[in-house]
């Protein structure tokens, strides 16, 4: 009788899944959050807000500081400007135990009156771990400003 060696994929997918940190952790929220945000429907992005989570987008000047007023700002948002989409550029994410930052700039892509636009934008997300999941508690956005001259 002849034997076989197996490779075990379990053990494979295990290591691989380990050698993830908290850093690659928040990239993927993040991520999660641009996926979400790219659906257009604020019943999905809400809840990727703390109940007290605060907001304070890139089209408002009123910051939002509950999940009523951040539905708020997104049924606005996705309603004025169909198909938007984001899209990251450098990010920087430092993790605090429990608590990271991810700072860095975005591109939205839309439509407005027919016409395909884009808006570049700066970003700063804090999360908060909770059980498995890191969740955003605040969150600030805001129009790339014109280079200095």
């Amino acid at each position: 009788m002849k034997f076989q060696r197996l490779t075990s994929v379990p053990v494979f997918l295990t290591a691989s899944v380990a050698s993830a940190g908290p850093k690659e952790d928040v990239a993927a929220a993040t991520m999660k959050w641009a996926q979400t945000f790219g659906q257009n429907d604020p019943d999905k992005v809400v809840p990727l807000y703390a109940t007290d989570g605060v907001l304070w987008g890139t089209l408002s000047p009123t910051v939002r500081a509950d999940r009523a007023a951040v539905r708020d700002y997104f049924v606005t948002v996705f309603k004025d400007l169909s198909g938007l989409k984001v899209t990251f550029g450098e990010q920087l994410i430092r993790v605090y135990g429990g608590t990271a930052v991810n700072t860095g700039y975005y591109t939205f892509s839309y439509n407005k009156d027919g016409e395909a636009k884009t808006l570049p934008a700066r970003y700063s997300f804090t999360f908060v771990k909770e059980g498995e999941n890191w969740i955003i508690v605040d969150h600030h956005s805001s129009a790339m400003p014109a280079p200095l001259r």
